[in-house]
């Protein structure tokens, strides 16, 4: 008993550390967005002399990152919106159909976890200069969602395979439609692992800076992470407003996990309670 009871100490100290290092450079972000450049060369981790706002109201009303915001926005939340529903439903048929090839179309799937889409760059900026969407949201979204469509697959699909097929079956003998048994019996049971699967795919969406600086060329266009880099000059960078940009685009996807949490843990955990 004494011996599981300073395991169980030491593991929680290990968190605790590892909560710290993570935390920290955020918490250093956020303390330099109300910082001048004075403050922040003379005393980069210090708490702030005073909270100004300056930064916070300077790139807000006299940039352009309000836009760049709505268009990580618009971005990701279309991106995610087609992804989970194509994810879904090719994750339900794997799942739970019999079908010839099913297994190699698994394997089709898998095998896009283990090439980088963007070793395709030129193919793909020939593809969608022939369609049209080179400068455009949607070729995008349409990029995001073939690159997100694998990892999500195989998260739903091993998710999908574990649960008992008694309820689909109960269903059916209910006379519900297969539409129905899906849509109604399956997917609120694996809202955990489509949260999981629409996290792991929204954070890179929106910390991308490789595509759009790649496919988009209008400055009305930029997303965060390349608008971002406006604010980084050859010569002279104001870190603290560069900073309060930082800092107002993680809070979108920190607010996105808070609402989220308990369905993220709860995928996380679902394998081990089964």
């Amino acid at each position: 008993m004494h011996s599981s009871r300073l395991t169980g100490w030491a593991l929680q100290a290990f968190l605790l550390l590892n909560a710290i290092f993570m935390l920290a450079p955020l918490l250093v972000m956020a303390l330099s967005a109300f910082k001048t450049n004075a403050e922040l060369f003379a005393a980069p981790i210090a708490w702030p002399e005073q909270f100004s706002l300056d930064n916070l109201r300077l790139i807000w009303r006299e940039t352009n990152f309000p836009r760049y915001m709505l268009n990580s926005l618009e971005v990701t939340a279309a991106a995610m919106a087609i992804l989970l529903v194509f994810a879904t439903m090719a994750s339900y048929a794997l799942a739970r159909y019999r079908f010839r090839g099913r297994d190699l179309l698994g394997l089709l799937f898998l095998a896009g976890l283990m090439v980088p889409l963007k070793l395709a760059v030129i193919p793909l900026f020939v593809q969608l200069n022939w369609l049209g969407l080179i400068d455009s949201r949607l070729g995008l979204v349409l990029i995001y969602v073939a690159m997100g469509l694998p990892s999500a697959i195989f998260i739903l699909t091993g998710f999908l395979r574990g649960l008992p097929h008694e309820l689909e079956e109960s269903a059916r003998m209910e006379g519900a439609s297969e539409l129905r048994v899906m849509w109604s019996v399956m997917l609120p049971l694996a809202r955990p692992a489509m949260v999981i699967a629409g996290i792991q795919n929204a954070v890179p969406i929106w910390n991308d800076f490789f595509f759009p600086l790649v496919f988009i060329t209008s400055d009305r266009l930029k997303t965060l992470p390349q608008g971002l880099s406006v604010f980084m000059g050859e010569y002279n960078t104001d870190w603290g407003v560069l900073f309060a940009g930082l800092t107002l685009s993680a809070l979108p996807l920190i607010a996105l996990y808070v609402v989220l949490s308990r369905q993220f843990i709860a995928g996380l955990t679902s394998g081990a309670l089964k």
